[in-house]
């Protein structure tokens, strides 16, 4: 199944600058919107996210029928968001977002979805990673501002 990474997700691995986490973590190919990637960029351009290596994540444009969708959406939710629940609703995808509003939809519309804990668990347990690198990039994240229900992947690995 495709996995549809959100910004939020992006963002995670990029402050920690390894982008190339994500991809190692499913075996699935992964991608994002235009709409992401621009929300990703802007990050960037304000100082906000180190810039990163992205040329392997390909980025999808929607088809009109899911502009529709995404504009309804939209009107509630951020763009990045909006685009990644359309597309993973309609394309049938898997979502990987750290957003609280965008999982509650995706439980609504019953589209699989993860986040950071979940990749950095799954990098773990598959031996990609170790237990203490996955802690010490998880504390980068949350000084930078990622909220974590956790301290340590200790308890999910």
């Amino acid at each position: 199944m495709t996995v549809l990474i959100d910004n939020t997700v992006l963002s995670n691995f990029a402050i920690i600058q390894h982008p190339e986490l994500i991809s190692r973590s499913f075996a699935d190919q992964v991608v994002t919107t235009e709409q992401v990637f621009q929300e990703l960029q802007v990050g960037i351009k304000i100082g906000r996210l180190p810039v990163c290596n992205w040329e392997w994540v390909k980025r999808i444009t929607l088809t009109s029928a899911e502009d529709c969708q995404f504009r309804q959406l939209a009107a509630h939710l951020g763009k990045g968001e909006a685009s990644c629940l359309t597309v993973a609703a309609q394309r049938r995808y898997r979502l990987a977002t750290d957003d609280k509003d965008a999982r509650q939809r995706a439980m609504r519309l019953n589209i699989p979805y993860t986040g950071t804990l979940g990749i950095l668990a799954t990098l773990v347990k598959a031996g990609l990673i170790t237990l203490t690198d996955g802690n010490k990039w998880l504390k980068q994240m949350t000084d930078a501002g990622y909220y974590s229900p956790m301290a340590k992947l200790d308890e999910i690995v």
